[in-house]
């Protein structure tokens, strides 16, 4: 994302906003790693406090997340695994009592994946202070500068699900 020349580059003349904070892309791939990188320190918390792999808990995320119920199929292409690497992960999620499978009652071929609502409090336990601290961050915003980020954030999930493994 970022390198130390462009670090050089960003010291000759960085592209910044109204109070001054550098805005180029350097600093947004500084930042973007920086919370990637304490939100995957919680994610692993959580997966080895629950005997789970960190892919599980990017399952879970999947599965919650998704606009309709997710199926195995879907979950694979989200996480670019194989269909066994997601059938055992989709065993484990179920064994550790996250999710539940739900067959179709029109066509019991397919399989609907759920969060499981015990599970709901789990997370919301651990995660608690991941919340209290987006909240906190969150009050340091004006509305119209919080819809700016959230503007962003959609754009850039839109722009990150059209680039592929290995894309240059």
């Amino acid at each position: 994302m970022g390198t130390a020349n462009d670090g050089q580059q960003r010291a000759a003349g960085p592209e910044s906003g109204a109070d001054g904070t550098p805005t180029d892309l350097y600093s947004f791939a500084v930042r973007l790693r920086r919370m990637n990188g304490e939100i995957n320190r919680l994610v692993h918390g959580f997966a080895a406090e629950h005997g789970l792999h960190p892919t599980d808990i990017q399952a879970l995320a999947a599965i919650m997340d998704a606009d309709e119920p997710m199926t195995p199929g879907r979950l694979r292409q989200h996480l670019g695994l194989t269909s066994g690497a997601v059938t055992a992960c989709v065993d484990r999620l179920e064994r550790a009592g996250h999710i539940r499978r739900v067959r179709e009652s029109a066509d019991r071929r397919v399989v609907h994946l759920h969060y499981a609502a015990d599970a709901r409090s789990a997370a919301r336990s651990y995660f608690r202070p991941l919340a209290a601290a987006t909240e906190a961050a969150r009050a340091q915003f004006s509305e119209a500068e919080l819809a700016v980020v959230l503007r962003f954030l959609t754009a850039m999930n839109e722009e990150l699900g059209t680039v592929g493994p290995g894309a240059r």
